[in-house]
């Protein structure tokens, strides 16, 4: 577990409202490179999870930024439910996208082997299992803008931290209770998030919910999916 704290960049985009985009495992604010929403963006440039619901409080607070909106993708769903739990007065809106629960433990103990055994060969399998069959577009301004780099960068000590932070991390319906405003979005082709479970979490949650049939685990890729999330 690291000490250091994590780092934020705040990108004036010409609207009125901030939305905090925290992205997944082994990946980084890069990955939310072709997202179009009606928001200025407040994106982690270096995201230590551990630390993620204090640093980004602090950040707020020096910013005068009185209420945001958070979209959590994959694990940064954790994070950004995790935040919006404990300061629901600073949250406007929580989007979370390609969500669960909570990850099994022994799922995550099988990745941190599979990583010390061959890194960049898992992180490969990983990255080509977020797509389903028909996102061919989105595969390939994956692999020409951001495999190479990832598969580069991603230190094997980041991401132990990552799996780490999912050992204990929970999405707990009752903890989000204050807030107005959640919506739920999931690719039906999605291998790494099951269906149900974010059907339950909707439900629980009370939630709305967008369901895209042929998404993968990155469905904000598509260059449709602001009209999707707001349609």
């Amino acid at each position: 577990m690291t000490s250091a704290p994590s780092k934020f960049k705040l990108v004036k985009r010409g609207f009125k409202d901030t939305i905090v985009l925290v992205p997944g495992w082994a990946t980084d604010h890069r990955i939310f490179s072709t997202l179009e929403l009606p928001y200025n963006y407040l994106l982690p440039v270096g995201l230590r999870p551990f630390r993620f619901k204090e640093d980004l409080l602090e950040f707020l607070n020096k910013r005068s930024l009185d209420k945001v909106s958070l979209f959590g993708w994959s694990s940064g769903g954790f994070l950004a439910s995790d935040f919006a739990a404990g300061n629901p007065q600073k949250v406007d809106a929580l989007i979370l996208v390609s969500i669960r629960r909570k990850f099994p433990l022994s799922g995550l103990k099988a990745v941190r082997r599979y990583l010390e055994k061959n890194r960049k060969a898992y992180l490969y399998k990983f990255y080509l299992e977020c797509f389903s069959k028909t996102e061919k577009e989105e595969r390939s301004w994956f692999k020409n803008n951001l495999l190479e780099s990832y598969l580069k960068e991603n230190n094997i000590e980041s991401l132990i931290d990552g799996l780490d932070y999912l050992v204990q991390a929970r999405i707990v319906p009752g903890s989000l209770k204050g807030l107005k405003k959640i919506k739920i979005v999931y690719g039906r082709q999605d291998k790494i998030a099951p269906f149900k479970e974010a059907k339950e979490l909707q439900e629980a949650l009370g939630a709305d919910f967008v369901s895209l049939p042929d998404a993968g685990h990155l469905p904000f890729l598509d260059q449709e999916f602001s009209k999707k999330l707001y349609g």
